[in-house]
């Protein structure tokens, strides 16, 4: 068994949880005499002394709970032996109270990236094919297979064509208030960096959501040039909109169709392999870091390496988000602190207020973000949780607040309101503009994005060698004591300027990739 270990996150908690991989049986005694009364799984709490019916439970220096029942000291305290604080009120909340010494700049770091006509930089070079429809789907995956096949071998620049596929577009309340969230995320994934500004549309033809509505702003309609043509003088520079259109009157059977999705293509694929990618200041990555299947050691390991990478890269100029309204929203007075204007921090306010609404709406209870895999890996509440989640925010100044769907205007770190489910979130951070994904795990998500590079961080070194080809980096080593915060956080931040640089996460590498999953508070009609 080796010696027994135990980590207390702050010198006023009155719990720690379990390190020893397989957890410890009743009878364990630690170095500082410390006996556990039961045996207590790997990553679950102790007692650390004893707790009197209704005592605060308290863990990274934040009450968690209240016990249910005694505990004498060395007890396991679990979800079972819990009450729930009650939510924290939105409220006289502290606003940009918070004013750290500004961090020393982080200057002459780059990566190979892509720049694209509006400024932006990619990180990697992809056809995609936004669909209008959930209709169309079907067809859009078969031409996407055969473009892979028959077209992509003659395009080495091209990393990869993807169908940006959902299940939006028809059958809702289309002017609905909120229906603004779905249709302006899609919009905005269309143009996200990876995608060079080639601007590629497959329509039903009869849909609500019609072209012209989905993407107003572009250059008007006109049909492609058949491959090898020579661009019309005075033509629109990219991007230009350009529409498959199943339902025309040219399309004389199921073939037809396929043949004039992959005709265009072909085009855009032309266009893409011409791109080659140059050196760019660090600044140009826009990140977005998330957690899904957390356990107790992710606000341990994973999650700080992450926050503290999140540091080094606004130091560097560029651009954070971090998400998951439920997993901060009980942690709201720490980030109206840090925000860095009381408009900031109103914004954030206002995020969870509307949220709050929309759970209302559905009689859905914050209790019930904490799943029981999250349960089964330590986590007893939406509480805990929520203090593990916040610190993959670093320590920054929050400098700018997103709604679901919008597109990312300014640098530094960035609150982007999004759900807890992590492909909602995914698919809302490259919506924002997210050119690199920092995922970290510690139950195990075989989680991947088509559009955009994932580079997964395991909680635990057993998560970490039992999926060893699907975890980039261990940050259970943290735990272990082989490496710290700090230099797994150096590590993660060398990491992030390769995979931005064409090396490919184990996510690429097997092609994991989720549909997108639209937040779509739309009624349906």
């Amino acid at each position: 068994m080796g010696q027994a270990l135990y980590i207390r996150m702050h010198a006023q908690d009155n719990v720690a949880i379990v390190v020893n991989d397989g957890g410890l049986p009743a009878g364990t005694v630690f170095d500082d005499g410390l006996t556990l009364v039961q045996k207590v799984p790997q990553g679950h709490k102790v007692a650390l002394v004893d707790l009197a019916k209704g005592a605060a439970v308290r863990r990274y220096n934040v009450t968690i709970g209240y016990a249910s029942q005694d505990l004498p000291r060395g007890s396991w305290v679990n979800e079972q032996v819990l009450q729930m604080p009650d939510a924290p009120e939105l409220e006289g909340l502290p606003m940009a109270t918070v004013r750290p010494d500004p961090l020393p700049p982080l200057e002459g770091y780059t990566f190979e990236g892509y720049r694209n006509a509006d400024g932006s930089v990619g990180t990697r070079n992809i056809l995609a094919i936004t669909t209008t429809v959930q209709c169309v789907a079907g067809v859009v995956d078969v031409a996407v297979q055969r473009i892979k096949a028959e077209l992509l071998p003659r395009y080495p620049q091209v990393d990869d064509v993807v169908g940006l596929e959902h299940t939006y577009g028809c059958g809702v309340a289309i002017d609905a208030p909120d229906a603004v969230i779905p249709i302006r995320t899609l919009r905005n994934i269309s143009r996200n960096p990876n995608f060079g500004d080639e601007i590629m549309v497959v329509s039903l033809g009869c849909e609500k959501l019609q072209p012209e509505r989905l993407l107003p702003a572009e250059a008007p309609l006109r049909p492609m040039p058949h491959p090898g043509a020579a661009p019309a003088a005075g033509a629109a520079p990219a991007p230009v909109l350009d529409v498959v259109c199943l339902q025309a009157e040219e399309h004389t059977g199921f073939m037809s169709m396929i043949d004039s999705i992959v005709r265009q293509a072909d085009v855009h694929l032309q266009r893409l392999n011409r791109r080659r990618r140059e050196t760019v200041p660090a600044s140009e990555l826009v990140v977005g870091v998330q957690c899904g299947g957390s356990d107790a050691f992710s606000g341990v390991t994973a999650n700080p390496a992450v926050g503290f990478a999140s540091d080094l890269l606004v130091r560097a100029g560029a651009s954070v988000m971090f998400s998951e309204v439920t997993e901060v929203r009980d942690g709201i007075d720490q980030l109206t602190a840090r925000a860095s204007s009381p408009a900031v921090a109103q914004a954030m306010v206002d995020q969870m207020a509307w949220y709050d609404a929309y759970l209302a709406r559905g009689r859905a209870d914050r209790s019930a973000n904490t799943t029981p895999g999250n349960k089964k890996g330590g986590l007893s509440n939406i509480v805990e949780k929520a203090m593990g989640s916040i610190v993959k925010s670093g320590s920054a100044p929050i400098s700018g607040v997103l709604a679901p769907g919008e597109k990312l205007q300014q640098k530094g770190l960035i609150y982007a309101a999004t759900p807890a489910s992590d492909f909602i979130c995914g698919t809302l951070q490259l919506a924002a503009g997210m050119n690199l994904h920092i995922f970290t795990t510690g139950r195990g998500t075989p989680y991947g994005l088509a559009a955009c590079p994932v580079i997964k961080v395991a909680t635990r070194s057993d998560l970490a060698r039992r999926w060893h080809d699907l975890m980039d980096v261990n940050a259970g080593r943290i735990a272990e004591g082989s490496e710290t915060i700090e230099s797994l956080g150096w590590e993660l931040f060398h990491l992030m300027l390769e995979i931005a640089s064409g090396k490919k996460t184990w996510a690429e590498h097997w092609k994991l990739s989720n549909a997108l999953v639209l937040f779509n508070p739309a009624p349906v009609t």
